[in-house]
């Protein structure tokens, strides 16, 4: 825990050595942090956190080699005792959303003042999530979004279209088995399409095993 008094370990990954530089200065200067090492790519930044093991991994999410959250999907696999707060000019709520989903305890705009950066990384010492405030919103709409798509439900007719389709069966062949038109079934699959938000048989049949339909 990131107590009155104690020093927070950190690395800081960050291929532009202006920003590395100054960000790393600049969580020295808060009194709170002791900066172990920088790199200015994915894979010097795992190295470092492997070595140095440090509480705190504040990393770029455009790195060369591995991006930042292909660094934290590392530290989080390889268990590592190191939580990764990923730093971006990236604000789209997907990539905040899957940063987190691969298991970053924090994702800040690299616009963010220095004093909300120190903050984080004290907070994600002590074990809290950090997401700065201004994206929690689109977060939560990626959220709930990805959620309704999770929550498809498929008509009878779809579920035989898509039965036909994982079975390696054409349109035709669909039509003629279940005693439908082929424009029938050409509406039917594009149903299926805009449910599973995919564009071609192959996506469908991909999808649907990923959620589950299939089983």
């Amino acid at each position: 825990m990131a107590g009155p008094g104690r020093q927070v370990t950190v690395v800081v990954a960050d291929d532009h050595p202006v920003f590395r530089e100054g960000m790393a200065r600049g969580l020295q200067l808060s009194g709170r942090i002791t900066v172990l090492a920088e790199a200015e790519d994915g894979r010097g930044a795992l190295s470092a956190i492997r070595e140095h093991r440090p509480e705190v991994a504040l990393i770029d999410y455009r790195l060369p080699d591995m991006d930042g959250i292909a660094v934290v999907h590392a530290m989080v696999r390889d268990r590592l005792p190191t939580r990764g707060i990923v730093l971006s000019a990236t604000t789209d709520s997907a990539v905040v959303f899957r940063a987190v989903e691969e298991g970053a305890a924090g994702y800040l705009a690299k616009d963010a003042k220095r004093s909300e950066i120190v903050r984080a990384v004290l907070d994600v010492a002590a074990g809290r999530q950090v997401v700065q405030q201004d994206l929690t919103g689109g977060l939560v709409d990626e959220i709930r979004l990805r959620a309704e798509r999770e929550s498809v439900v498929l008509s009878e007719r779809e579920r035989q279209v898509l039965h036909g389709f994982a079975q390696g069966k054409s349109i035709p062949e669909l039509a003629a088995e279940l005693y439908l038109g082929a424009s029938t079934i050409k509406t039917h699959t594009q149903r299926l399409y805009e449910k599973l938000g995919v564009s071609d048989r192959a996506a469908a049949v991909a999808e649907a095993m990923r959620r589950g339909l299939l089983e």
